[in-house]
């Protein structure tokens, strides 16, 4: 796991130094430079595999060839062996060199080989060309600029600025669409002219042009399979790719939050790996506090098990840190705990596994029954859907986590929309028409619906041949999972030095979840169905079967006490981009109760630490 840096074009060797630099929390074991002409590659290393001889940039055979990779390849001792017998002569045990190989072998086909995660560069000093590719699921990052005929790319954002031709330019689209889904959808980034490469694709810089192309793409086709086939292939599927994961040269662990997931992951875990070691945090707020659940697995699993308790000023004094962590803004607040437990768990270890995708892949969000239930609301008479209405509306707002009256009045949002628009109004901060009560006549020039919206209106009519639940899954697979989890994960996880590996991602599941019928996804208003009945003779019924509680923080009642005075510090700061009475009108109505606007409070929060930082 590790950072990497580069220019085509433009830029010398203490350019390069500066860029990679600034990525060495994501691999603070080695550093490796590689300059030549118009051309410069930069890597940081954590090292996992091969420790001794993993160094990078590294070539090919007649050094025509360099690589910077960051991921894992979790078939590369396979592929290292097929291309040993067709006379590829490798100096390294390493998955790096098996990639460059393969693409001497295959070229731009290459990464249809890889099974695992990646993001990687590749210059071919003989075709005279860039080449980048990020994995299928977008588990590593990849970001991409061009300015002055200089394409310049990097891990993160903050490598990028530090090439003297890239200019800091605010998008205001971005910054509406952020407001509205609480991160910058792919493919762009919060600056204009740098860009997010787009999970599943590569592309070819050459003679100053660049040329995006897929080459993989999720398709949600339903095939018939008995439920006792499904179960035998998920129980091979999620084995399997639970133990591939396990291969490590360095002390390795998994997350266990006592949810389904995490805890599936540990299970799988704990037959190949003999004393497994888990981790998990608690909170000292009851609501929010699942450490228990964490207990009980490990104590089922016989785990070495390893816990803290997080209090409230352990999350507070992280606020300051957001936009270091990451400068790809995402307002999610579990960034908080994901923090914090990626730091708890470097203490001890280098790796750690996950229960990420579970609840994209399986319909696992409170969100689909949600969808099950607003079909329902639908076909009741106008008159008591407004009296339904009327009744949420009038709800006390609590500060508890997922608290009734939240929940419920979050609910009844958008309804009338499409189940897309539906969903991201769910799960988003602001509706567009709120966005012009707190821009100023500057930012919110131009705000229109369609344009904020843009993605899901675009993408839901060429989905005419999904369901509107499969099209929602696609949504969560595409964006949510992609710009919000995953990016959170890895920059939570990198900022501790922590590799964080996703069984649940393998391709393989994804594939064979994207063909199951949605009748073993979900069965009535029963999520994550065929998961659940696969488990529930391998792990505590009551934690197959616990409603869904997420990894979150008291962030509602912060707002009103504990983080009050900091956050009404930083709205009343001006900028060019908020109306600071607006901001403050929201903040005293949240803390007095009247409306719970913890998301919008939190959203606005974030960016505004970020814009201070980075803008």
């Amino acid at each position: 796991m590790c950072g990497i840096a580069g220019f085509s074009g433009k830029g010398d060797q203490e350019i390069l130094k500066k860029m990679t630099r600034s990525l060495a929390h994501r691999g603070p074991d080695d550093e490796g430079f590689y300059i030549s002409q118009n051309i410069g590659l930069g890597h940081r290393r954590l090292s996992i595999i091969d420790l001794k001889s993993g160094h990078q940039p590294i070539s090919n055979e007649d050094g025509m060839i360099w690589i910077v990779f960051n991921g894992e390849i979790y078939n590369f001792q396979e592929r290292k062996k097929d291309l040993e017998q067709k006379g590829h002569k490798f100096k390294t045990n390493s998955d790096t060199e098996t990639i460059i190989h393969l693409y001497e072998q295959e070229g731009e086909n290459c990464v249809k080989k890889l099974r695992g995660m990646f993001a990687f560069a590749i210059w071919d000093a003989r075709k005279n060309e860039l080449f980048l590719a990020r994995d299928r699921m977008g588990k590593k990052p990849l970001y991409y600029g061009i300015f002055n005929n200089t394409l310049i790319f990097g891990s993160e954002l903050k490598a990028l600025l530090k090439h003297p031709s890239v200019k800091r330019e605010i998008d205001l689209l971005s910054l509406q669409k952020f407001l509205a889904y609480e991160y910058v959808p792919t493919p762009n980034t919060m600056f204009k002219n740098i860009w997010k490469l787009p999970a599943g694709h590569f592309a070819i810089w050459k003679n100053n042009n660049l040329k995006i192309s897929p080459y993989w793409e999720l398709n949600l086709r339903e095939e018939k399979i008995s439920e006792m086939d499904a179960l035998g292939k998920l129980d091979h599927l999620l084995d399997e790719a639970v133990k591939m994961r396990l291969v490590s040269d360095v002390p390795l662990g998994v997350f266990l939050s006592g949810g389904l997931d995490s805890s599936a992951v540990a299970y799988y875990a704990s037959k190949h790996k003999k004393n497994l070691k888990t981790f998990s945090i608690g909170f000292d707020e009851p609501s929010f506090d699942e450490s228990r659940y964490a207990k009980q697995i490990s104590n089922y699993l016989e785990t070495d098990h390893y816990e803290m308790i997080v209090k409230a000023n352990d999350a507070l004094e992280l606020i300051e840190k957001l936009p270091d962590i990451q400068d790809d803004p995402v307002a999610d607040a579990s960034i908080f705990p994901t923090y914090i437990l990626s730091k708890f768990t470097r203490q001890s270890m280098t790796v750690a596994l996950s229960g990420d995708g579970g609840d994209e892949l399986f319909f696992g969000y409170p969100t689909f029954q949600a969808h099950r239930a607003a079909e329902i609301y639908l076909r009741l008479p106008k008159t008591i859907q407004n009296t339904i209405r009327a009744i949420i509306q009038n709800l006390p707002v609590s500060h508890r986590n997922l608290s009734f009256d939240f929940v419920v009045k979050k609910f009844i949002q958008g309804m009338h929309k499409n189940p897309g628009i539906r969903n991201q109004l769910w799960l988003g901060a602001f509706q567009p028409n709120e966005l012009s009560g707190i821009l100023t006549d500057e930012a919110k020039n131009g705000i229109k619906n369609e344009l904020v919206f843009q993605n899901i209106f675009q993408e839901w009519g060429k989905l005419s041949q999904y369901s509107p639940l499969q099209r929602v899954d696609y949504f969560y697979i595409k964006h949510y999972l992609h710009d919000d989890i995953l990016n959170k994960v890895d920059r939570a996880s990198m900022a501790a030095s922590l590799e964080v590996r996703s069984p649940f991602l393998d391709q393989e599941i994804v594939n064979f979840a994207a063909s199951l019928p949605i009748s073993l996804k979900m069965r009535g208003f029963t999520t994550k169905y065929i998961l659940k009945k696969l488990m529930a003779d391998k792990l505590p019924k009551d934690i197959v079967y616990r409603k869904k509680k997420g990894f979150g923080i008291p962030l509602s009642r912060w707002f009103a006490n504990e983080l009050y005075e900091k956050t009404k510090e930083l709205f009343q700061a001006p900028d060019k981009f908020f109306n600071a009475g607006a901001l403050l009108k929201l903040l005293e109505e949240h803390r007095q109760k009247k409306y719970d606007h913890r998301k919008k409070l939190f959203t606005i929060l974030t960016l505004k630490l970020w814009l201070k930082k980075w803008a």
